[in-house]
């Protein structure tokens, strides 16, 4: 048994979880407020022969966990754990759309926006070794909201937790897929104290630098600066090469054939118009330059994978909307992870639109084990105060 333990909230189908399931990570408990993705969670599982966590599911909002049965519980579950010696996390990433730009923007005042406070104040009152945070690009960078996460952050820091800070985008994880997400990581003080032989005022700048792009595979300025194709004439069934000066593996088709969508248990499960095909058939492949109706280049990355509020997402070179199978695909799945029949397709293309994409998750998991587990005390100390040292010098 791994002593890397995490309890997992707004959970969704779990594609964050996956990222650490797959390295190293026991995920002991399951939160998810929306039965029908808990079921996908569940059944994801079932098919890769992951054990259920060892504290079960839950489908109950997060304020029930600070206060009441609930909350007693949690805090006898992380406590049991750390005694161990285990290291304890919480992963989440709290719903976003009072966040987003092009949703509906209320901020913290909005019903889902509350529930960033609601996981940050859990966080707080159980004291998990470390956590992940993960929210919309409009938290970290939009100025009304970003004064929110700084006082996030300010609680945090108060309550013995020091942190880093990243704008992800997903092109630098190899996931073909255009996807910018904020992630704050965070750690006990007295954590950090016993891992880096640094004064104290030197440990947050520290940890930035650990994590400072850890495992990227590009850049996203390298990624905007290839040749790639724009727009062409849609041809259904037609075939195309790939043209030879631009990483195949960032490309919506590689991962097509990849995950070999066509034959995987979710291929048939897609919206069906019942009009609107003459539409279908007039975008050129390539041309997602509108809100909705945005037709992928089968060589070229795709845009953000969200598929509610209208927003549809088209085959490359066929007359329809992508499939579940092919959404899977581009949020870098596994072709072995599919999601149960008995889901509703609307069910199913929102959690994956809400959901980590995997390799980017399976970096995170990386690193953070890397950190706590396989680099020794020494190597992080020297290598923190050799980058330090270099930094100042630059």
């Amino acid at each position: 048994m791994s002593r890397l333990k995490l309890f997992s909230f707004f959970s969704g189908a779990g594609f964050l979880d996956l990222g650490f399931e797959l390295n190293s990570f026991d995920i002991v408990r399951v939160n998810e407020i929306q039965n029908s993705f808990l079921e996908g969670y569940k059944y994801s599982r079932q098919k890769l022969g992951i054990k259920e966590p060892i504290f079960g599911h839950s489908t109950c909002s997060i304020e029930d966990f600070s206060h009441g049965e609930k909350s007693l519980e949690l805090w006898h579950s992380v406590n049991s754990l750390k005694k161990q010696a285990n290291y304890v996390g919480f992963i989440g990433g709290p719903p976003c759309p009072d966040f987003s730009v092009g949703g509906k923007n209320k901020g913290r005042q909005g019903d889902k926006g509350k529930l960033s406070e609601s996981y940050i104040d859990l966080i707080i009152q159980h004291q998990p070794d470390f956590f992940i945070f993960e929210n919309v690009k409009g938290l970290y960078r939009t100025k009304k909201h970003r004064d929110f996460f700084e006082y996030l952050k300010k609680k945090l820091q108060f309550n013995n937790y020091l942190m880093t800070e990243n704008l992800l985008n997903s092109l630098e994880y190899a996931v073909p897929q255009q996807r910018e997400r904020i992630f704050l990581i965070g750690f006990k003080k007295e954590l950090l104290q016993k891992k880096f032989d640094l004064p104290y005022l030197n440990l947050e700048e520290s940890l930035n630098l650990y994590f400072h792009e850890k495992y990227a595979t590009y850049s996203t300025k390298e990624v905007h600066e290839y040749p790639w194709n724009s727009t062409e004439e849609f041809v259904e069934k037609s075939v195309k090469l790939c043209p030879s000066n631009i990483p195949k593996e960032l490309t919506v088709n590689y991962w097509f054939e990849k995950n070999e969508v066509d034959t995987h248990p979710n291929a048939s499960h897609y919206f069906k118009p019942r009009a609107g095909l003459p539409k279908f058939q007039t975008i050129q492949e390539g041309d997602d330059s509108k809100k909705s109706y945005k037709r992928l280049h089968r060589w070229r990355y795709s845009p953000t994978a969200c598929y509610g509020n209208n927003e549809v997402h088209l085959h490359p070179y066929l007359a329809r909307r992508i499939s579940v199978s092919e959404a899977l695909a581009i949020q870098s799945l596994p072709k072995e992870f599919q999601l149960p029949n008995t889901m509703s397709l609307t069910a199913m293309f929102k959690t994956i639109g809400n959901g980590v994409p995997f390799l980017l998750s399976q970096s995170l998991a990386q690193s953070i084990y890397d950190f706590l587990i396989f680099d020794n005390d020494e190597n992080i100390s020297t290598n923190i105060n050799y980058n330090h040292q270099l930094t100042l010098s630059l």
